[in-house]
């Protein structure tokens, strides 16, 4: 299902991978480990990054709270965005509105 936006989804898609390219050890979230990581070129990190962005969208839509990696993702209903902190260190938010 997702949740509930009203930007425009690839713009938020956008933002999102933008934010999370900020977590060093998001590719923990499809347990890989950081040699693959850093095996992938360019394009294959994005593409990975693309497929994170786009899963939490839609599990965050049922969980309020996303651990990646040394981060997690937690969706604020009230503010309509999604916050990025590591430990208590917001990272970045992405506007839902």
């Amino acid at each position: 299902m997702g949740v509930k936006h009203g930007r425009e989804y690839n713009d938020i898609l956008q933002d999102l991978i933008q934010a999370l390219g900020k977590i060093p050890d998001r590719y923990i979230f499809f347990e890989m480990e950081e040699e693959d990581w850093a095996r992938l070129g360019e394009k294959d990190r994005l593409e990975v990054d693309e497929a994170l962005a786009e899963d939490l969208f839609y599990a965050l839509g049922s969980e309020k709270m996303i651990s990646v990696g040394s981060g997690v993702v937690i969706h604020d209903q009230e503010l309509h965005r999604l916050n990025i902190l590591i430990g208590d260190d917001e990272l970045d938010f992405v506007s839902l509105i």
